[in-house]
């Protein structure tokens, strides 16, 4: 099924937003700010289907976290713990605010990447030209 849209809850209204607190100058910000995150969310549409089982997780999280796991060069179990660690790694995975919680399960990288297959990855192959800095 196609990723559900991430909704603010009440609480997060009184939160402080990374955006605001964050240095705009980071190179993951920078970065975060220059990709076209609907390119993935239209090229990786195809992999999901209407209204069977459960939602996706939201495109932009899972290709946040693809590349920063071979950018950083880390295992799925250490991309979890940096980014419950890193409000700069939440901010390029697309949260407004920080996250206490890994909003998935690290089995769920691996599940995405099974799902995308080689035609997908191919899609992430893209990231090669990212550049942080």
């Amino acid at each position: 099924m196609y990723p559900k849209k991430r909704e603010l809850s009440q609480e997060e209204l009184f939160k402080s937003r990374l955006d605001q607190l964050l240095d705009p100058k980071h190179p993951l910000v920078r970065l975060a700010n220059a990709i076209d995150w609907e390119y993935f969310e239209k090229e990786f549409g195809k992999f999901y289907v209407e209204n069977m089982g459960r939602p996706g997780k939201p495109i932009r999280i899972l290709v946040g976290l693809y590349y920063l796991k071979n950018a950083y060069d880390e295992s799925d179990e250490s991309c979890v713990e940096r980014f419950l660690e890193n409000p700069y790694w939440q901010y390029f995975c697309g949260f407004e605010h920080f996250q206490h919680e890994f909003p998935l399960k690290p089995t769920t990288l691996v599940k995405w990447r099974q799902r995308i297959g080689e035609e997908g990855i191919d899609y992430c192959q893209y990231q090669e030209s990212w550049q942080l800095g």
